[in-house]
């Protein structure tokens, strides 16, 4: 199973990839977010629960199609949550009165179609999200270092899974030790100071925000290699370390400019800005 975010509208939608049956699991309180276009994820998670029991109650297959599948929540922890596969999603925008009804099934068939190009070609995923973030304002300088931090932590998840670190939990907390050692505060707090939801806390860091996070998790590498790490006690430690080195670099280029590197500045549409707010 492969966890990750895709976008509609600016809004994530936490999925999951089935390779044995080679399916899209889509997180369908994030979809119902959408539809009911609530800002408060809990609110959303509500309609949900009350939409399900009526559905149950009239007999409908729907809500037994749907799964319960781990997915990262805003705090970086794994927890189950219900997800459906595209033709489910279909019959449950039927079930939701919102404009965002057909913007959402064009959006599920294009999904689909990316999906089975990049197996094809991987080049492809990479071009795409080039150019998802030119849509979105993001500058060339900006996008070469998302993609070069984006290479960074790969390699130091690649680390971590050849030496005994679970994906899914223990990556979320590994990250988090990392994030807060360097920035001072953690990931949630970090992503409630940019006014983010369900959206990715890198795609909406500034250029230099994107610079000391690679400088964090490559240093954090380093030191593991450096000592074999091993298991989720002596990788902590290693954790700790790097971020330590970005957040002494940190303070001193904050110290020489007199501006402060960890800010509330993100790319969000005005919209959600102001909702945020």
């Amino acid at each position: 199973m492969k966890n990750d975010i895709t976008f509609f509208e600016e809004r994530g939608i936490r999925r999951v990839y089935d390779e044995k049956t080679e399916t899209w699991f889509f997180s369908v309180v994030d979809i119902v977010q959408v539809l009911t276009e609530q800002i408060d994820f809990q609110t959303a998670r509500k309609y949900w629960n009350k939409l399900k029991t009526r559905l149950k109650s009239e007999g409908s297959e729907m809500v037994t199609n749907c799964h319960r599948l781990k997915l990262t929540a805003e705090d970086g922890k794994q927890r189950l949550t219900d997800v459906a596969d595209s033709e489910t999603i279909l019959r449950l925008v039927q079930s939701v009165p919102s404009p965002k009804a057909e913007p959402i099934k064009l959006w599920l068939a294009k999904v689909g179609h990316e999906r089975i190009q990049e197996m094809a070609d991987p080049e492809i995923a990479l071009n795409r999200s080039r150019e998802y973030w030119r849509q979105h304002g993001r500058s060339e300088k900006w996008i070469e270092q998302r993609m070069l931090g984006q290479d960074t932590r790969n390699k130091l998840t690649d680390y971590w899974k050849g030496h005994d670190i679970k994906e899914g939990k223990e990556y979320a907390f590994l990250t988090n030790i990392i994030h807060k050692e360097w920035t001072g505060v953690t990931v949630k707090e970090h992503k409630d100071l940019k006014g983010l939801k369900t959206q990715n806390l890198r795609d909406h860091m500034t250029e230099a925000e994107l610079i000391f996070t690679a400088l964090a998790e490559l240093s954090t590498r380093q030191i593991a290699e450096s000592v074999e790490a091993t298991g989720l006690n002596e990788n902590a430690d290693a954790a700790q370390k790097g971020g330590g080195i970005a957040r002494q670099a940190r303070k001193e280029l904050e110290a020489r400019t007199g501006m402060n590197v960890i800010t509330g500045e993100s790319n969000l549409p005005p919209k959600l800005k102001n909702k945020a707010d």
